[in-house]
């Protein structure tokens, strides 16, 4: 009885060491595929979110785009103030704009004159 007992207790044993390189020799195949699929999950997603991924691209380009629409609109702007100053220039005086700028700092209009100011 003790001689069945110990053959049973082998093959018993047997049987889960056998189960237990059969996971061994398995896992051996799966985890470089595990690993790799993590490894393209993780460059994908930084590729995507993140600092400097997809994404913070695409809302550079925004940011891009009105920094350039602001800076043309301020272009246009400085060109006609850089345009009056040119006008009241000593060497080439527009005397239209020079009774218009002392009139204006001034206060002075004819009585016949409608004054509108704008900002």
């Amino acid at each position: 009885m003790a001689g069945a007992l110990h053959r049973d207790w082998q093959n018993a044993n047997w049987g889960t060491m056998k189960v237990l390189s059969e996971i061994r020799l398995r896992s051996g195949h799966i985890i470089g595929p595990v690993l790799g699929a993590c490894l393209i999950v993780y460059i994908a997603y930084h590729a995507v979110q993140g600092d400097r991924g997809l994404i913070a691209y695409w809302q550079l380009t925004k940011q891009v785009a009105q920094a350039e629409r602001v800076q043309l609109r301020l272009d246009r702007r400085r060109e006609l103030i850089q345009n009056r100053v040119n006008l009241l220039n000593p060497r080439s005086l527009d005397r239209d704009m020079l009774e218009e700028r002392a009139r204006f700092m001034l206060g002075y209009s004819l009585p016949d004159e409608v004054v509108i100011f704008r900002r």
